[in-house]
C-alpha cells in the first residue's frame, strides 16, 4: 500500500446500520453563488461569511486547484486510490474541489456509484444538471439531514455542489454525484456504506473542534473492510538543507503599531502567519496528527508516509525535479491565494504589507538553492 504522509490510508471495522432516510428539497435562491471582491480576488461570500472555507473562487484559483491536481497525480504516480480494493462499489470524496479526481474514478470505474463531497455550505444543497450549462440549486429539509445520491437512484448522475465555481459541468459520467455538504457538519450517510472514503485538502475548511467528529463520522459510514485515505498539506516550510532557518528575526509591523518578531525568512515568516491566522477557527497543525487521531477514533493499518513536496525544481533526482518544477506555479499562486483574505482579515495587515511579503516568498521558494518544501 502506498500513503501520503499525513496522508494516510486506513482499513477499519466499521459497525452496520440498515437506517437511511431521504431528503425533501426547496429551490434555492442565489446566496451560493454569490461572490464579493476583495483586493481583486473574488471570493463566495456564503463560504467566508460562515467562516468555513478562504481562498477565491475565482479562475485564477481554479487554474491553481487544477494545477495542484497535476501535481499531486505526478506525486502518486497517477494512482488515484491506494488500497487494494476487489469490488469497489461506493466511494465518497470530500472536498472536490474542481472534481477531477472525482472523475477520474467514476470514469475508471462505470459500475461503481460515486458520492462527493465540498466542504462549505451549512446545508445539504443539491445541485442537479438538467444539461452541462443549466444550473438549478435546491436546499434540503435541514432537520432531515441525509444525502441525495443514494437509495433508488441507481447509476444517474447527480451533481451537488455549494460552489460551482471550480467545477467543470462538462467533466460527468452516468455514475458521478457530486453532493453540496459542510464536512463541519455530521456525515449522515448510513452506516456500513462505502468501500472508500477520500479525503484531499480539506484542512483549511474544517474546523477545529470538528475533527474527531469528521474521522469518527467516516468510520460509520465504511463497510467492514473498507478504507479511508487522507491527503493534507502541512504549510510549514521547510528546506532540505537548512538554509530556512529561524535563528535570525526581523519585524514586520502588523494591526498598526504592534509590531512582532517573525523570521528572517520570508517562507517562514509566511508559514508562522498563516499559523497564527488560521488558529483562529481552523487547525493548521492537523495535518501532523492524522495518524494518532485515526488510531484513537479505532481505523486498524494505519499506513502514515510524509512526502517533502518541493516547491521548485532543485532536487538531483529526476522524478523530483519533475515534480519540482511543476509545482512551482501551484506555490507561487498558492502563497497569495490562500492567505490574502486570512492575513488582512484576521491579522490586519495592509495591503501593501501583504504584497511585500508574498513576493518576498516567492522569490525564496523559487530558489533551488534553498531547497525548499512543504511536507506533505
Amino acid at each position: 500500500m502506498i500513503g501520503s504522509s499525513t496522508s494516510s490510508i486506513v482499513g477499519c471495522k466499521p459497525y452496520v446500520s440498515n437506517h437511511l432516510s431521504q431528503a425533501d428539497t426547496e429551490e434555492l435562491n442565489d446566496e451560493v453563488q454569490e461572490t464579493f471582491i476583495h483586493h481583486n480576488r473574488t471570493y463566495q461570500r456564503f463560504a467566508v461569511n460562515s467562516n468555513t472555507y478562504f481562498a477565491p473562487v475565482d479562475e485564477d484559483e481554479t487554474l491553481r486547484l487544477r494545477t495542484q491536481q497535476d501535481v499531486l497525480s505526478m506525486v502518486f504516480d497517477g494512482r488515484l486510490i491506494f488500497p487494494h480494493i476487489q469490488s469497489l462499489r461506493r466511494v465518497l470524496d470530500c472536498g472536490f474541489g474542481t472534481g477531477s479526481w472525482a472523475f477520474q474514478v467514476a470514469w475508471e470505474n462505470p459500475n461503481c456509484e460515486h458520492t462527493f463531497c465540498r466542504t462549505i455550505s451549512e446545508w445539504k444543497m443539491p445541485l442537479l444538471w438538467e444539461a452541462p450549462s443549466v444550473i438549478k440549486i435546491y436546499r434540503p429539509d435541514p432537520s432531515m439531514r441525509t444525502r441525495a445520491g443514494e437509495g433508488t437512484r441507481g447509476n444517474k448522475v447527480r451533481g451537488i455542489d455549494i460552489s460551482p465555481h471550480h467545477h467543470n459541468p462538462n467533466e460527468s459520467v452516468d455514475n458521478l454525484y457530486l453532493d453540496i455538504d459542510d464536512l463541519n457538519m455530521p456525515l449522515n450517510f448510513r452506516s456500513n456504506h462505502f468501500d472508500l472514503i477520500n479525503s484531499r485538502l480539506v484542512a483549511g475548511g474544517i474546523n477545529s473542534h470538528r475533527w474527531t467528529g469528521y474521522l469518527r463520522d467516516m468510520f460509520k459510514c465504511l463497510r467492514a473492510g473498507g478504507w479511508v485515505q487522507l491527503v493534507e498539506i502541512d504549510f510549514n516550510a521547510q528546506s532540505d538543507n537548512g538554509t530556512l532557518t529561524e535563528s535570525e528575526f526581523s519585524c514586520l509591523c502588523i494591526r498598526g503599531n504592534d509590531a512582532q518578531e517573525l523570521p528572517a525568512s520570508a517562507l517562514r515568516q509566511w508559514s508562522q502567519m498563516y499559523l497564527q491566522a488560521m488558529e483562529q477557527c481552523k487547525n493548521p497543525r492537523a495535518p501532523r496528527r492524522l495518524g494518532n487521531w485515526l488510531r484513537s477514533t479505532g481505523f486498524t493499518e494505519v499506513d502514515e508516509r510524509m512526502i517533502p513536496i518541493p516547491m521548485c525544481g532543485w532536487s538531483d533526482n529526476q522524478r523530483e525535479l519533475n515534480i519540482g518544477t511543476a509545482n512551482q506555479e501551484n506555490v507561487r499562486m498558492l502563497l497569495s491565494s490562500l492567505t490574502l483574505y486570512p492575513f488582512s482579515h484576521y491579522l490586519g495587515m495592509s495591503i501593501t504589507e501583504f504584497h511585500v511579503l508574498v513576493a518576498q516568498a516567492r522569490a525564496e521558494a523559487s530558489n533551488p538553492a534553498l531547497k525548499p518544501y512543504f511536507p506533505l
